[in-house]
């Protein structure tokens, strides 16, 4: 049986431009390589994280028009921190926009927010270690 995620393929127009973005937001570069005819396979992940975003450029309508749509518009990425308050200060520093002031539910502090594309993610400090969203 397998035992983890490894990657999963975010839509992004354009390579450059994404790794630029997730670059002033704390996310390192592990693997950009030239697989030819425009195509690369380039591998990113907050620093420290073991589950990597691999860029998957849109070559074709059908993909160009799902990108930013691949939650169907509900947050559907999960971006984990141990100091909530120093990355929303270091991710609004670097351009990022917050859909609303953070909050404590349940499961943790957080905060939405979304990527130049318009997929929702969560900014998210877990109140608990198996990330557990009620209180028995």
């Amino acid at each position: 049986m397998p035992s983890r995620l490894a990657l999963f393929s975010l839509l992004v127009p354009d390579y450059d431009e994404a790794l630029a973005f997730f670059g002033r937001i704390g996310f390192e570069c592990r693997e950009d390589t030239d697989l030819g005819n425009g195509k690369r396979w380039v591998r990113i992940a907050p620093r420290g994280g073991e589950t990597e975003i691999l860029l998957a450029r849109a070559v074709n309508e059908r993909q160009t028009s799902a990108i930013g749509e691949q939650g169907g518009g509900r947050v559907w990425l999960f971006l984990q921190t141990e100091d909530f308050d120093g990355d929303y200060r270091l991710m609004q520093a670097a351009g990022v926009t917050f859909e609303g002031p953070p909050r404590d539910e349940p499961y943790g502090r957080v905060a939405v927010w979304g990527d130049p594309w318009g997929n929702r993610w969560d900014l998210i400090q877990f109140a608990r270690p198996d990330r557990s969203g009620t209180t028995r």
